[in-house]
């Protein structure tokens, strides 16, 4: 396994942008939340969050990114699962989502960056209080966030085989747990 620090030093080591940062800091503390919820490992789920966009400003087009990065993090000692999960996030990868790592991973991807992305709008960027009904009314605006893939966070959802509502609602407790981290307030 791969520590949390090692991986922090590959992330910034790759990674310059603080907007970045912040979102593999969002989809880290999502993970980490569902690992607790499944009982599976959250230091390793939550590596997996954290780098899995590492590569990004080196490969910001398929597909490059993830498939060159995976090439990385394999050499680096990251584990296959963690590396396998990070490939199976992207679709145009071609590979396939097997294991609940990577179903949570790729649920967790794009819903993360959207909530957190709404929680930013709000007044005094307060993440409590962020009901599901008001991340589904955005989600319809498609002009708000428009980078985000909201076909990947309807079937995410249901590939991890939670219903949306319930979805959005753990992943905004995982995000207020860790809002200072991403420029977000609690209350």
């Amino acid at each position: 396994m791969i520590a949390r620090e090692a991986a922090w030093s590959i992330l910034t080591e790759f990674t310059r942008s603080e907007s970045l940062r912040k979102h593999a800091r969002a989809v880290e503390a999502s993970m980490r939340a569902y690992a607790a919820r499944y009982g599976e490992d959250p230091d390793a789920w939550g590596v997996a969050g954290m780098l899995h966009d590492f590569d990004y400003e080196m490969h910001p087009r398929a597909p490059h990114h993830p498939s060159k990065g995976g090439e990385v993090l394999l050499a680096r000692g990251v584990p296959e699962p963690i590396v396998y999960a990070i490939l199976a996030h992207a679709d145009y990868a071609g590979v396939p989502r097997v294991s609940l790592l990577d179903r949570a991973l790729y649920a967790c991807d794009e819903l993360s960056g959207f909530v957190h992305a709404v929680a930013l709008v709000r007044p005094g960027r307060v993440i409590s209080g962020l009901e599901p009904a008001s991340v589904r009314k955005k989600l319809k605006d498609k002009a708000f966030a428009r980078t985000v893939n909201r076909d990947d966070v309807y079937r995410g959802a249901e590939e991890l085989g939670v219903p949306l509502d319930a979805h959005i609602a753990f992943v905004v407790a995982a995000l207020t747990d860790v809002a200072p981290d991403l420029g977000l307030s609690r209350a």
